[in-house]
């Protein structure tokens, strides 16, 4: 097979080797400068090469700066004690999303993968703190050092195999399951096409499909839903609101995921059914929450009523907000518009409410008289179906605050019209 690139290729930025890090030299400089401001590098730098190599010091201050940048995904005491390469930082999945999967796993009855395109081993050290046995196999010398640093300086090497290898010469015969992660960044940024993943799409499902238990292949969120297999299922996964990853599912049959759907009983919604091959669903963190599809037709479009629901991005992207709308007996204020509207306030974890004051047609006169009226301070803009930049509304309708007061405008169509909707969120 052909690809744009060579298989498991990630590019690396080119950084320091992790070797002289790992000595006893290394670590203690590690220590001494985690804390350093990045305004203070140069004078720090200037009095550490007085003991130490120059190029030692530029490896800790490099290293101390992509651990600072790594604690909002693996937590300040994991990311103090790891080691990592600029694209590990950027690619790698947040701990908590590894965290979720791993469980998934391990509820399928999975106790070895082979994870392969490992990166610096996020998900390897998930799936081992899961009692999971891993061999974690990625192309690139670097990436693969800092993945075995990583399985030691986290007490995990007992548990986590590091193999620099092409993840397609792999044979994984002797796993559970198996979890790709394909590079979906090449030279130019920033790849779309499955197929041009490295390796492709097609690679990793065939790959997916051989695993005796089970399979996740982590995938971009835009993925179209026409790329997944009918055999997999395709789960998209938010966390703290904020869209992170799909996953295709292979060989996950009726096994229960770790959710907390529960559905109410007597009239209502019907509860979710059991996940099957081929079954759609999003998942939110933390939690986990998960809304499963059942299939349901689009939601007739009405006027807007008092309240309007925003569905999280993970809700949008599985095209459930059809089963959203079902829970709240609200439609659409639009047919191609991902609002929900409603008159009566139901608390959902899938959907952030807001109370409506005001629907006007769109006029940034108007909006700015009413924010001076209403002496309003703060302005949140959100838009979906309008072309307007919510920053230059805002600079134009609240050049300066006119009072305490706050208000959430929604730049939207309402039956195709251009709109604007005011409100406030429900806490």
């Amino acid at each position: 097979m052909t690809h744009n690139g060579p298989v498991n290729d990630r590019t690396p930025l080119p950084v320091p080797p992790l070797a002289p890090l790992l000595t006893p030299e290394g670590r203690a400089l590690l220590d001494e400068v985690r804390d350093t401001d990045p305004a203070q590098e140069l004078a720090v730098a200037t009095r550490l090469r007085r003991e130490h190599p120059a190029e030692l010091v530029s490896a800790a201050l490099g290293q101390a700066r992509l651990r600072q940048r790594a604690v909002v995904k693996f937590g300040a005491e994991d990311a103090g004690r790891m080691f990592f390469t600029p694209n590990g930082v950027e690619q790698s999945t947040r701990a908590s999303v590894a965290t979720y999967r791993a469980g998934r796993l391990k509820e399928l009855g999975v106790t070895s993968v082979a994870d392969l395109c490992c990166g610096i081993g996020g998900d390897a050290i998930a799936l081992a703190r899961a009692g999971i046995r891993v061999l974690a196999v990625d192309r690139d010398p670097l990436t693969a050092a800092a993945a075995r640093a990583n399985a030691d300086a986290l007490g995990l090497a007992d548990l986590i195999e590091v193999r620099e290898a092409d993840v397609t010469e792999v044979d994984t015969a002797g796993y559970d399951a198996v979890f790709v992660d394909p590079a979906r960044r090449g030279g130019r940024g920033r790849v779309f096409d499955p197929e041009a993943y490295s390796p492709p799409l097609s690679w990793a499902i065939e790959a997916a499909r051989r695993a005796p238990r089970a399979a996740a292949l982590k995938v971009a969120p835009g993925i179209p839903h026409e790329a997944v297999p009918g055999d997999a299922e395709a789960e998209w996964i938010s966390d703290g609101g904020d869209v992170k990853e799909a996953v295709l599912w292979f060989g996950t049959g009726h096994a229960a995921a770790p959710s907390e759907t529960v559905a109410s009983p007597g009239p209502g919604p019907a509860p979710d059914p059991e996940p099957d091959p081929g079954a759609v669903r999003a998942t939110l963190l933390p939690g986990p929450r998960t809304l499963l599809s059942r299939g349901l037709p689009d939601p007739a479009v009405r006027p807007p009523g008092r309240y309007l629901y925003e569905p999280d991005g993970a809700v949008i992207r599985a095209h459930l907000v059809a089963e959203v709308a079902d829970r709240l007996d609200g439609g659409l204020i639009d047919a191609t518009i991902a609002y929900i509207t409603a008159d009566e306030h139901r608390p959902t974890p899938y959907a952030t409410a807001y109370e409506i004051t005001d629907r006007l047609p769109f006029n940034v006169k108007k909006l700015k008289a009413l924010l001076r009226e209403r002496q309003v301070g703060t302005l949140t803009v959100k838009k979906r179906g309008s072309a307007v930049e919510p920053e230059e509304l805002r600079r134009k309708a609240l050049p300066k605050p006119h009072g305490s007061a706050s208000v959430t405008v929604f730049l939207t169509r309402v039956a195709g019209a251009p709109t604007m909707l005011l409100g406030n969120p429900l806490r």
